[in-house]
């Protein structure tokens, strides 16, 4: 196996985590009301500048520690992106709850481009970014080559699988995960045994922002800038993953994400990464044609 191989594969692993904890949002907004939130990528987008914010506020206050200041700009990032997830619902989705099915996809939609107007005019048009925080590589020698991977790519390996975990624990192991998982089988039946539906799909948008939060920050880490901009595309390719792994299942997520960013990695060093967009968007056309349940997914039996 050659190094080049192994490094791709190490950027594409770093990749895929974080599209896999931004795909977490659409496959659990899915899974409760059966709709796709397309401003979900805007989401993420406003906290790649939520982070670069909290970083500035840290730092001007004196907080100099990397770990301090790390935990301080993801909990200020996760905590302000889950009140946007929250305010996303109650504007664009609870109104049109028992409309037609169209109505809360064109209102997501509207919503987006009033998230990227938004981040436009009051941070500006221009690309945007935040110095290195992570400095350090782990470089291993195999054969005539090596292989290596930054500090900060082992830290948002261990920061999305570690989101991941806690996640699944909340989701299987807690009274909250029980209503969540009453309330995506019947949602009905759910409201008549006293659980407050309306409370619940709130809270899996706020827990879906929260995930996009947290990639937000780990890829502003990673490349450090960003613009308005940045969500549709990250969005499309996190629905693209959800919809690989199976949209609906929390582990087909991240499998999904996975897959996609190692492809994605695979496809832009051994080909040519100026078409590595097209090659991911293919790559959902296709999954839509052969297996649109997914790999995790399970097939929807029309009722007769």
């Amino acid at each position: 196996m050659s190094t080049f191989f192994l490094q791709q594969l190490i950027n594409g692993l770093t990749l895929g985590s974080v599209y896999g904890l931004i795909a977490i949002g659409y496959t659990m907004v899915y899974g409760i009301i059966g709709m796709i939130n397309f401003a979900h990528g805007e989401v993420y987008m406003i906290s790649a500048y939520l982070c670069a914010i909290g970083l500035a506020l840290l730092s001007f206050f004196g907080l100099q520690s990397f770990p301090l200041l790390i935990l301080g700009t993801l909990v200020f990032t996760i905590v302000v992106t889950g009140v946007y997830g929250w305010t996303i619902e109650r504007i664009a989705y609870k109104p049109l709850r028992n409309s037609t099915r169209l109505a809360p996809l064109i209102s997501a939609i509207g919503m987006s481009l009033i998230l990227q107007n938004y981040a436009q005019l009051s941070q500006g048009p221009r690309q945007q970014g935040v110095p290195t925080m992570l400095d350090g590589v782990i470089r291993l020698h195999l054969g005539d080559g090596f292989v290596q991977i930054t500090y900060t790519k082992v830290f948002i390996l261990v920061a999305s699988f570690a989101g991941m975990l806690v996640l699944t624990w909340i989701i299987n192991r807690t009274r909250l995960g029980r209503m969540c998982r009453a309330v995506q089988q019947d949602r009905k039946m759910a409201s008549i045994l006293g659980i407050n539906t309306d409370r619940i799909i709130s809270l899996v948008f706020v827990i879906g922002a929260a995930m996009a939060g947290l990639a937000g920050v780990l890829i502003t880490m990673n490349y450090g800038t960003f613009d308005f901009y940045v969500g549709f595309v990250i969005g499309i390719k996190a629905f693209t993953a959800a919809v690989l792994g199976g949209i609906g299942s929390l582990p087909g997520a991240m499998l999904g994400g996975l897959i996609l960013g190692v492809a994605e990695a695979q496809f832009s060093g051994m080909v040519n990464s100026d078409y590595k967009d097209v090659f991911s968007f293919g790559l959902l056309v296709m999954i839509l044609i052969f297996r649109p349940q997914g790999l995790l997914g399970r097939p929807v039996v029309a009722k007769v």
